[in-house]
C-alpha cells in the first residue's frame, strides 16, 4: 500500500482537511463537554453512552469514549479505507483528550469532597440542550465534509453510507434512539429522555442541513457569442468541465452553441461574475439539481 493511498493525493488538500477536522473537533467537544455533559443530556452516539456510564459509575467520559472507539475501529478496518481510518483515529484521539481536559476544568469540588460539573448556564437546561446540540451538529458536519469521523456510531453509519445512498442523519437517528432511551437510568425521569431526544433532533437535522447545503449543485445553460472564451475561463479558473451543445433558434433558424455546466452551488457566484465580465448580454439559466454523480462530485453508490 502506498503512502498516497493513506494521506491523499495533495499535501495542500490534506492540510486543509486536517485543519477543518481540527476545527470540527473543537466545536463538537465544546458542545458536548460544556453544554450537554454537565446537564446530564444524552444526545446519542458514543458520547451519549459515555455520559450514561459517567453518571452511573463516575468513570471519566473521555476514557469511555476512547475505549469504545478503539473496539469499533478494530472491527471496521476491513470495511472502511485506510485514509478514512487514519483520519478517524486522529479525530478520536483529539476528542478523547479534549473531553478529558475540559471535564477536568469544569469539575468543582464541594466542601464534603463531592465532585460536580460546572453549569455555566445556571438552571437553563433547555438553553444548554439547544446550544450543545447545535454545536455538536455543526462539529459533526465540519468533520464529515473533511472526510473524517468522530468515531463511534459515526463509524457504523459511514460504513453503511459507503455502499448505500442513505442519509447520515437518518442512520444515526436509528442508532441514537436506542442510546437515548438508556438515559432514563441516570435520573429515572422522563424529562431527561425528552430533552435528549430534542438534542438529538436538533443535532442531526443541523448536521444534514450543513452537509446537504455544502453538497448542493447547480446546472447552468449559457447561450453566448463568446461561448469559447467563457468555456475556457470556466475550465481554467474554476476547474469545472463544460459541455458544448449544438442549438438552433426555432424562429430564426440560427445555429448557436450552448454551454452546459454543472457546479457546486457555492461556485455559482464566480460563474456569474465570469459571464458578466466576458459577455454581459449572454442568456443564462441556472437551476438547482437534486444530485450530481461523477468526477468532481459525489460517488455513485449501491
Amino acid at each position: 500500500m502506498k503512502l498516497r493511498d493513506i494521506i491523499g493525493p495533495s499535501p495542500w488538500a490534506l492540510l486543509r482537511d486536517y485543519l477543518q477536522m481540527l476545527l470540527g473537533t473543537v466545536i463538537y467537544t465544546i458542545g458536548y463537554t460544556v453544554f450537554l455533559l454537565p446537564y446530564k443530556i444524552v444526545s446519542g452516539g458514543v458520547t451519549g453512552i459515555s455520559t450514561i456510564f459517567f453518571y452511573l459509575t463516575g468513570f471519566p467520559a473521555g476514557n469511555t469514549y476512547l475505549i469504545i472507539n478503539v473496539f469499533l475501529l478494530l472491527t471496521a478496518m476491513r470495511i472502511l479505507g485506510w485514509r478514512y481510518l487514519v483520519r478517524t483515529i486522529i479525530v478520536t484521539l483529539l476528542i478523547s483528550g479534549a473531553i478529558g481536559m475540559m471535564q477536568a476544568r469544569l469539575t468543582e469540588v464541594s466542601a464534603d469532597g463531592t465532585q460536580t460539573l460546572m453549569h455555566i448556564l445556571g438552571d437553563q437546561k433547555f438553553m444548554a440542550c439547544v446550544i450543545g446540540a447545535f454545536l455538536e451538529g455543526l462539529g459533526l458536519a465540519t468533520i464529515f465534509l473533511a472526510g473524517g469521523s468522530t468515531g463511534g456510531t459515526d463509524i457504523i453509519a459511514s460504513a453503511i453510507n459507503k455502499y448505500w445512498n442513505i442519509s447520515l442523519g437518518r442512520l444515526l437517528l436509528m442508532i441514537d434512539i436506542i442510546i437515548i432511551g438508556g438515559s432514563y437510568f441516570i435520573s429515572h425521569d422522563i424529562e431527561t429522555m425528552v430533552v435528549g431526544y430534542l438534542a438529538m433532533f436538533i443535532s442531526l437535522n443541523f448536521l444534514d442541513y450543513v452537509i446537504n447545503s455544502a453538497r448542493q449543485s447547480v446546472q447552468f445553460i449559457i447561450i453566448s457569442e463568446h461561448y469559447e472564451e467563457i468555456a475556457h475561463e470556466v475550465n481554467t479558473q474554476l476547474d469545472r468541465g463544460v459541455t458544448v451543445l449544438d442549438g438552433e433558434g426555432f424562429y430564426s433558424k440560427e445555429k448557436r452553441s450552448v454551454l452546459l455546466i454543472l457546479a457546486k452551488k457555492y461556485e455559482s457566484r464566480g460563474i456569474f461574475q465570469l459571464i458578466k465580465r466576458i459577455d454581459p448580454k449572454a442568456f443564462v439559466s441556472m437551476s438547482n439539481v437534486e444530485g450530481v454523480f461523477g468526477e468532481g462530485f459525489d460517488v455513485i453508490k449501491k
